[in-house]
């Protein structure tokens, strides 16, 4: 380890100094960690902007590149995009440049840097890349993991490039990022990283002791405090326009899993129609009065729970085929007492017709910017009062956590969320909610006729099974 401590140590900064006179603690902590190839292989590091992790990361590389890698190592550096990927090289160009004593050990090109002498190489690969699944890396940088895309490529690309670390005996994994939003799935691998023997985690507080106190100040004015706090604090942090932190998510989480009907209790079943892009989603709920306490006129003193959820997934060659919902939905509602299903005519008005020739109860709930209002408005409150119980379900949970709310108008929000995610099982839940908060508070929240168990049970064997067609955008 001394010989690639000394060799990172003597880098040439840009302002003329070595590496090793003007790191600071924290740096030199992290270098000798990474470097130190008895210990953990695994390194989870976090530090504010500014914080120098681009340059560390091309300086540790360049040390473990020419004094520690085997003749013909396999070496890639990850990062968001290709713009973030050509920092990181331009970063071990400018640390050659820069030093005498590397002249001629590296050959820099666009993005792929290879050590002369040994024939090892690194390669620079951007999120959306379209594999990395054959990496054999004895070497992996990974540059601002916080700030990737929430699903789909930059996922896949994690998976396979840190899932690849296992195949070489003496491989080494370090991520370097500023601390993100806890909703995004890089704080999974930061709690990972902070249990696991095989990793070391190191986050840094507060703002790079190098950083300007005026200019400091001028962001801390003019950006949003879960912002800041992310970026210049390195506080992992939810944005303020997120339906639920995650403390608040966490305590709903209260069931095993789906829950049998009670007979004597109302039931209603919440739908949102997708047939390719979208999903198709059911969610039957019912309402549970809080006894004791102050309520407003809003939550009515009324928790709501999450008896079930059912999820229909289509894509463009095969979408969601609308008989197998209905033939679900019509035995949910007779097994769930008798539930009225609440939908948008918009999106389903002849399966509700179908539905209710047959019998089923229907409530048409008409989407406008007043009622889309109203769904977001309860989800939230649920929420944030912790009055939702819901099963420990990975997908409506991320879900949950990932959408913002949206001021339509003077204070109307609606629900949102980013490009690459979804919001069908949340609108199915909140249309089944509202339904049930929007009772009366003298109103009776159970139903007199008792369910089919015989169906439900048939139902989980598998006899009558909702068709679920997987496309590989989900």
């Amino acid at each position: 380890m001394s010989d690639a401590l000394d060799l990172l140590a003597g880098l040439v900064l840009d302002d003329g100094r070595r590496w090793g006179e003007a790191a600071a603690a924290f740096q030199w902590e992290d270098a000798r960690a990474v470097l130190d190839r008895a210990g953990p292989p695994f390194h989870f590091l976090t530090r504010s902007r500014g914080g120098s992790k681009t340059s560390d990361l091309a300086a540790a590389t360049i040390a473990a590149m020419l004094a520690q890698a085997p003749p013909a190592a396999r070496l890639y550096g990850l990062a968001a995009d290709r713009d973030q990927g050509r920092l990181l090289v331009d970063a071990v160009a400018g640390f050659t440049s820069r030093t005498s004593e590397l002249r001629g050990a590296l050959d820099v090109g666009s993005y792929r840097v290879t050590a002369v002498r040994s024939g090892a190489v690194l390669d620079v690969l951007a999120a959306d890349a379209p594999s990395a699944w054959g990496l054999r890396p004895w070497f992996l940088v990974v540059d601002e993991l916080s700030v990737w895309g929430a699903a789909g490529a930059p996922r896949r690309l994690w998976e396979a490039a840190s899932s690849a670390a296992a195949k070489l005996r003496d491989s080494r994994l370090v991520v370097l990022t500023t601390a993100g939003d806890p909703a995004h799935w890089s704080r999974g691998v930061r709690d990972h990283a902070l249990a696991d023997p095989l990793w070391r985690l190191r986050e840094v507080p507060g703002p790079a002791p190098w950083l300007d106190p005026e200019r400091l100040a001028e962001q801390r004015r003019r950006l949003p405090e879960s912002l800041y706090r992310r970026l210049f604090e390195n506080e992992w942090t939810a944005a303020e326009d997120r339906l639920a932190s995650p403390d608040d998510l966490a305590a709903c989480v209260t069931l095993a899993g789906p829950l049998p009907p009670e007979p004597g209790r109302q039931y209603v079943v919440g739908l949102d129609v997708g047939l390719k892009s979208d999903a198709t989603v059911a969610a039957v709920c019912h309402a549970e009065r809080i006894l004791g306490g102050e309520f407003d006129e809003r939550t009515l003193g009324v928790r709501v729970v999450l008896d079930r959820l059912e999820v229909w997934k289509g894509s463009r060659s095969t979408p969601v085929q609308l008989r197998d919902v209905e033939e679900w939905l019509e035995g949910a509602s007779r097994t769930y007492n008798h539930a009225p299903v609440r939908y948008d005519p918009y999106q389903a008005m002849g399966s509700v017709q179908r539905l209710s020739a047959r019998g089923v109860r229907v409530d048409e709930y008409v989407f406008h910017p007043a009622s889309v209002g109203r769904l977001a408005t309860t989800l939230l409150t649920l929420v944030r009062e912790r009055a939702l119980d819901l099963p420990d379900d990975p997908e409506l949970l991320d879900e949950l956590a990932n959408l913002r709310l949206r001021e339509t108008s003077p204070g109307v929000l609606r629900l949102d969320h980013d490009p690459d995610r979804n919001d069908d099982r949340a609108v199915a839940l909140a249309l089944a909610a509202t339904y049930l908060v929007e009772q009366p508070i003298g109103g009776n929240l159970a139903a007199s006729s008792g369910g089919d168990e015989g169906y439900w049970q048939s139902l989980d064997a598998g006899s009558v099974t909702p068709r679920l067609s997987y496309d590989t955008q989900f």
